[in-house]
């Protein structure tokens, strides 16, 4: 094995670059900086003196929570793919002889994003990015639900009872190291007869941009149709709202009426009273809309697979699966700004 040459390292690089690497086109893209006036409020609460190490730049943590929402990695091999992979060092701003934050400091670091509660000012902050770039959300939206899956919790029917119930088994308070692991605020969902525990992504997604415009997560009990007024886009130049036959009631279409939107969800059939044919056809003629909300979730199966949410309640929840729906924008957002610039 021969010794290293001066410009080695910037001859593979080049080679990355002739490939087409997707990750610096997202570093180029995407202007990093408008995040850091909220980003900044973390470190403003957290250093309580100047000394000891300087604690790592919050735009780049945030760069690599990121990475981890593409490619859905652990902490762990967050770490371990930062280190071993010159497309991330590169997108980082990562030299070989720069420090890596390890996995613990990347579970603190999206601790602090969760107490503070910036996810969603940090999808807002992107939603005004797209907006100064032309992509405003228009041609109506797409209302869709995915199930988040978390880890079975394997407790007793009476724990399980409890936890409906609103209580905290007695002998979880006796096992402080067990009450940690236990997620008490996820649920059990059946789906197309495959039971689901864990968590609700709805989104709200443009038809005009495919971009997900507004998100809620909830645990995965939540009927579809609940979460609907929390992601409605009203700054959609146009009032057409499409979803599927989950979201059809009669209450539902009084109200998006009453609030000036157009009722384009799917009709559904029910005992003894069949869809009828001009229902089939209206159903196909909404499909073909609808249909594209399909890609935002193919998408992200795609390029990271199924998320998982490991961590413990609704409010980590909230933040894992935001950071997922804002890395899908950031992601799509480079595409559709690389074609055109292309």
């Amino acid at each position: 094995m021969r010794e290293p040459g001066l410009f080695d390292l910037q001859m593979r690089m080049d080679q990355l670059h002739e490939f087409g690497n997707p990750l610096e086109q997202l570093a180029l893209c995407v202007d990093w900086d408008d995040f850091r006036p909220q980003l900044e409020t973390i470190r403003n609460k957290e250093r309580k003196s100047p000394a000891g190490r300087k604690p790592y730049d919050v735009v780049l943590m945030f760069k690599i929570l990121i990475l981890q929402s593409l490619y859905n990695l652990s902490d762990g091999q967050t770490e371990f793919q930062i280190k071993d992979r010159l497309s991330f060092m590169n997108f980082l701003g990562l030299s070989l002889a720069d420090r890596v934050p390890d996995e613990k400091t990347v579970w603190l670091f999206r601790e602090q994003l969760t107490q503070a509660e910036l996810i969603d000012p940090l999808f807002a902050q992107f939603q005004e990015v797209l907006d100064r770039a032309g992509f405003v959300a228009r041609k109506g939206q797409i209302i869709d639900a995915s199930i988040v899956p978390a880890p079975k919790q394997r407790n007793s029917k009476e724990e399980n009872q409890q936890i409906k119930d609103g209580q905290t088994p007695a002998a979880w308070d006796e096992n402080p190291a067990k009450k940690r692991q236990k997620d008490t605020e996820a649920r059990w969902a059946k789906k197309r007869g495959t039971s689901y525990y864990g968590y609700k992504n709805h989104v709200s997604v443009d038809v005009k941009h495919k971009f997900v415009r507004r998100f809620a997560v909830t645990d995965a009990a939540t009927h579809d149709s609940q979460a609907m007024d929390d992601v409605l886009d009203e700054t959609n130049t146009n009032g057409d709202v499409y979803a599927d036959s989950a979201y059809r009631s009669a209450e539902t279409s009084e109200w998006l009426d009453s609030h000036g939107y157009r009722d384009r969800i799917h009709e559904k059939a029910y005992r003894n009273k069949p869809l009828t044919n001009r229902q089939k056809a209206a159903n196909k003629t909404k499909s073909r809309t609808r249909a594209r909300v399909e890609h935002v979730f193919g998408v992200q199966a795609q390029m990271a697979g199924q998320v998982i949410v490991r961590t413990i309640g609704l409010a980590r929840a909230h933040v894992k699966i935001g950071l997922r729906n804002l890395a899908y924008n950031i992601n799509r957002y480079t595409v559709l700004v690389g074609s055109v610039s292309g």
